[in-house]
């Protein structure tokens, strides 16, 4: 079983940058397609972007320009930085591990992290 585990967020101004990490456990994350999500208090999950085992990533419109999403495979990790942060960026943030990627409902990932908390003051 895959274990995820983020790391990395806290309490930026906006303007400010911060650098996300997941880290699994378990397996390596070299065949897997890891997407990053987030969500606001009383809000759907939204997704943010993903990255191929080879290492091509995918950003929804929304989120062009400003997210990063990169991997590490000799250390298990993938990683979100996150720059010119603003307060709607305020969210817990998830790291997801798909098997066999078909889509980037929710639904459609595996295994999920714990969540790390991100929050932009104005």
């Amino acid at each position: 079983q895959v274990q995820l585990v983020e790391s990395g967020g806290g309490l930026v101004q906006a303007g400010g940058s911060l650098r996300l990490s997941c880290v699994g456990s378990g397996r390596t994350f070299s065949n897997y397609v890891m997407g990053w999500f987030r969500q606001a208090p009383g809000k759907e999950r939204q997704f943010v972007g993903r990255i191929t085992a080879n290492g091509v990533t995918y950003y929804p419109y929304s989120m062009r320009g400003r997210f990063t999403i990169s991997r590490d495979n000799a250390k298990n990790t993938v990683y979100l930085e996150m720059n010119s942060l603003k307060p709607e960026d305020t969210a817990v943030y998830y790291c997801a591990a798909a098997l066999e990627w078909y889509s980037d409902e929710t639904e459609n990932y595996d295994y999920w992290g714990q969540g790390t908390q991100v929050t932009v003051s104005s």
